[in-house]
């Protein structure tokens, strides 16, 4: 974790400043802690990444697996024990999602030639520069990695501990990726200029995500997806079409760029392995801030 972050992380159990206590250091934070001192949270930073999540024991519930590797990983006596203590109180353990976690982080490296991120990037230059950015499940932080080409300070969030690791291999000192929760995201009331969210609609519900990118918005939006939401017992509750995820970021005060207003059909291919690939059709929009538009910006006839 770069030390820079923590001028704008907040704790995201009471959204109270944070203090760190540095176990390990180089040229980033390598191990320690961010402590709330209002409602006591801890979140510990292990091989530079912050995992800042309301409960630990409940994030790692399911990812007992990770425990042990993080225990393992870990170089400080205190990490190891805060670690082992959190693993010792876990009640229940469901399925494991570390493997599949792992799994797709292989899938990713591999599909990072698709002409859908070559579009994602083209798209993402003719937006204006600004001072903060934030992607929202970054994963392995390819297209987060090309947002810190330009803009000032940019930072990435993801639920996958083994994604971020795999982000964190980059020499940018403007940006820095935690493992965080979209809908309980650690950014407080900082605001950005730019807000990114690629193909998580099936993974996150969609109303209350877009609720989160409007309210962390202060310009532009850009959100792509295939509306793939057929995920059995995972699947989310409310759906949105191409139609109706316009309509919802119009009614949170959001103009669609004119060359988006039309459903996109743009190509995504995942290999998966070498006898199964996934190709998907990505929708893809653009939005502006309403408050934004008044200033006389021609920004909504030049993006594509």
């Amino acid at each position: 974790m770069h030390q820079f972050s923590l001028e704008y992380l907040r704790c995201v159990n009471c959204y109270d400043a944070l203090d760190m206590e540095i176990l390990e250091q180089s040229h980033e934070i390598e191990e320690g802690f961010l402590i709330c001192n209002n409602c006591n949270s801890i979140y510990p930073i292990i091989s530079k990444i912050l995992i800042i999540q309301s409960d630990l024991v409940s994030y790692l519930s399911n990812r007992t697996q990770l425990g042990g590797y993080l225990m393992t990983r870990a170089k400080n006596e205190k990490i190891k024990s805060f670690v082992k203590n959190s693993l010792g109180k876990i009640k229940t353990s469901y399925s494991d999602a570390t493997p599949i976690e792992k799994r797709w982080v292989i899938t990713y490296k591999n599909s990072i030639k698709s002409k859908f991120y070559s579009h994602m990037k083209n798209s993402l230059d003719k937006l204006p520069k600004s001072d903060l950015a934030l992607e929202h499940g970054c994963s392995i932080g390819y297209v987060t990695k090309h947002l810190a080409t330009k803009h000032d300070t940019v930072f990435g969030i993801d639920q996958s501990f083994f994604a971020i690791l795999e982000a964190k291999q980059n020499n940018f000192k403007n940006l820095d990726f935690f493992v965080a929760n979209s809908l309980n995201h650690p950014f407080g009331k900082n605001k950005f200029g730019l807000i990114v969210g690629l193909n998580l609609l099936e993974l996150i519900e969609p109303l209350d995500l877009l609720n989160v990118l409007s309210n962390q918005a202060s310009d532009m939006i850009l959100i792509s997806d295939p509306y793939d939401f057929e995920r059995g017992t995972n699947s989310v509750k409310q759906t949105v079409d191409s139609k109706s995820l316009r309509s919802e970021l119009e009614k949170r005060g959001f103009v669609i760029t004119s060359n988006t207003k039309k459903p996109k059909f743009l190509t995504w291919k995942l290999n998966i392995n070498s006898r199964l690939n996934l190709h998907y059709k990505v929708d893809l929009i653009i939005a502006k801030n309403n408050k934004k538009i008044s200033r006389g910006s021609n920004l909504s006839k030049t993006i594509c």
